[in-house]
């Protein structure tokens, strides 16, 4: 039975000893054997165990108080490069999510989800591969789908989330109402929603608003 070294990284209590209670029960089926090397709660504390340890796997946090995930995967890799890095997240901020696929790490998976769908994809990382939950990947899809408005339409839109009428977007954009009313119709079909409310919720979520673009 392969015996790997498990290194496990979130700042809640219950999320390290949920992790740790199943990977000892899908151990059998998966003919592994884990050894929690380590628990950290803190990004930094994470940083420091991987590199004493030097794990097969680290299960991250994605969010954790003094470094975050996302900020520290990097120099994980680099102290660690054998480490396969399985990211578990509440957040589904597109942004943080394509960064996330793009640092290479093997598994991206939700908290909402079993851990299950974890256990039973660990095969598959161990041996190279790489999986990122469907929803995650949806969430990914519609932020790059954000990514397409133009530089007028997110104008446009950080203006209506600040309550300008079309009347005083188009006198700050030097642009007819009319027009105006275009990049409104534009932005809403491109981000699917059907009110200033849905649209105010998605451009929080995908990270859309930028105070800088309330004033062209």
């Amino acid at each position: 039975m392969t015996e790997l070294t498990v290194v496990i990284a979130d700042d809640h209590q219950i999320v390290r000893d949920g992790l740790r209670d199943a990977l000892f029960s899908a151990a059998p089926d998966l003919k592994l054997e884990f050894r929690i090397a380590a628990t950290a709660s803190n990004g930094l504390e994470a940083l420091s165990l991987v590199k004493q340890h030097q794990p097969d796997l680290l299960f991250l946090d994605i969010s954790m108080p003094l470094a975050t995930g996302a900020e520290i995967v990097n120099d994980l890799q680099r102290w660690s490069p054998d480490t396969r890095i399985v990211v578990f997240t509440g957040i589904v901020a597109p942004g943080l999510l394509a960064s996330m696929v793009d640092s290479g790490v093997q598994g991206i998976f939700s908290k909402t989800a079993p851990l299950q769908e974890m256990t039973n994809r660990l095969p598959l990382l161990l041996q190279g591969g790489h999986f990122i939950a469907p929803d995650l990947v949806t969430a990914i899809e519609q932020g790059q789908q954000s990514a397409q408005l133009t530089e007028r339409e997110r104008q446009t839109l950080n203006m209506v989330i600040a309550g300008k009428s079309n009347k005083e977007i188009a006198r700050l954009m030097n642009i007819s109402p009319k027009t105006v009313d275009k990049h409104r119709t534009s932005l809403m079909q491109k981000l699917e929603v059907h009110s200033i409310a849905e649209l105010m919720a998605r451009a929080l979520r995908d990270g859309l608003i930028d105070s800088g673009g309330l004033h062209p």
